[in-house]
């Protein structure tokens, strides 16, 4: 199983909005086949893993990170393909709550005589697919906040200016959280200050399914010429029912309403439109505003912070506004589940305690 997860990153970049899915077949310990889904529309890992397998899968074992479809979408059933292998036995790690699977992968194959077991290294699996479970299970998408910041806990100077807070080894590491993403999303804020690009920037031999670019513009301020409206990759202009705009500065992106909650758009019916698009994690790169709207509102599942070793002083912008505390017992409680050096910076992995 541990070998199928492997497989399965490999599918990190591509599978959006498809889950990470590797199966390894395998007699005791002599692996025959081995998997993965590669892009959404093709051949999902079990398939891979039985053409290699061929004849060998016949009395197999098949380990698998997510239960096997019983359904026909845009590729046929994989616990149709399992059962005519003639594998023996099958190991899932986790169940798939989509509904026209939850539990009918698992059904088809018992009634075929196929011995059955689950939850081999669960939470590993749901883990590697948190974006996907999000949505399906929540009907939002699993949304990461990415900071910079310096030692006393400041993102800009005063003015704004913030290029750069971090060193190449951070940043080429924020690329790699973008191409995971389906989506990037931004305020009007960010790209009034900074002119971001917001897309993904890789080696020549990586491939990745482009992220949606989604900027939140209340009022459409977005100005002309921005880099977000360039057309260059796919991306959603979200805005007030009552913004209106008559040049035609967005002609080259989409452009929808949003229903707004005070002085602010709703970021619930954000993620709840984005999860419609398919979108399983929101990557967020904002300013202060949103990012503490977003912890405020309770819907940051995850928060990747680089922390420079350089001091920006008590004048520069702070981390993220956030409403005032009267005690101790309100604070936000984080836990950390991973730090890493970069370069000279640190990249600390925290989660919602």
């Amino acid at each position: 199983m541990a070998h199928a997860l492997r497989l399965a990153e490999r599918g990190l970049f591509t599978t959006q909005p498809n889950p990470r899915v590797g199966c390894v077949i395998a007699h005791g310990d002599d692996v025959v086949g081995t998997g993965f889904h590669q892009r959404a529309g093709e051949p999902h890992a079990e398939v891979f893993a039985l053409r290699e397998a061929g004849g060998s899968a016949r009395g197999a074992t098949a380990y698998v990170t997510l239960e096997p479809c019983a359904h026909h979408g845009r590729t046929p059933p994989c616990a149709e393909a399992l059962v005519a292998a003639g594998v023996r036995r099958v190991v899932i790690a986790s169940e798939d709550p989509f509904p026209q699977v939850n539990g009918r992968g698992i059904d088809r194959l018992r009634a075929a005589g196929i011995m059955v077991e689950t939850s081999l290294q669960r939470e590993t699996a749901r883990e590697l697919n948190a974006g996907f479970f999000s949505r399906i299970e929540r009907g939002r998408p699993f949304v990461r906040v990415k900071l910079a910041m310096s030692l006393d806990g400041r993102t800009a100077l005063a003015n704004g200016e913030s290029k750069w807070i971090t060193g190449e080894a951070a940043r080429a590491d924020v690329q790699r959280w973008r191409a995971r993403s389906s989506a990037i999303l931004t305020g009007s804020g960010t790209v009034l200050a900074d002119d971001p690009r917001l897309t993904v920037r890789l080696g020549d031999d990586e491939e990745f399914s482009p992220p949606l670019r989604v900027v939140l513009d209340r009022q459409l301020r977005t100005p002309p010429g921005s880099h977000v409206l360039d057309g260059s990759t796919p991306t959603l202009v979200l805005h007030g029912a009552a913004a209106s705009c008559a040049d035609g500065r967005f002609a080259r992106v989409e452009r929808m309403a949003v229903a707004a909650r005070g002085d602010m758009i709703d970021l619930h019916a954000v993620l709840g439109l984005l999860a419609g698009r398919g979108c399983n994690e929101v990557h967020v790169e904002a300013g202060p505003t949103l990012c503490g709207a977003l912890f405020a509102a309770g819907l940051v599942d995850e928060l990747l912070l680089y922390v420079a070793p350089i001091l920006l002083g008590d004048r520069a912008r702070p981390l993220l506004q956030l409403p005032a505390l009267t005690d101790m017992a309100q604070r936000w409680q984080l836990t950390l589940r991973q730090q890493q050096l970069l370069g000279a910076d640190w990249r600390l992995q925290l989660r919602p305690a």
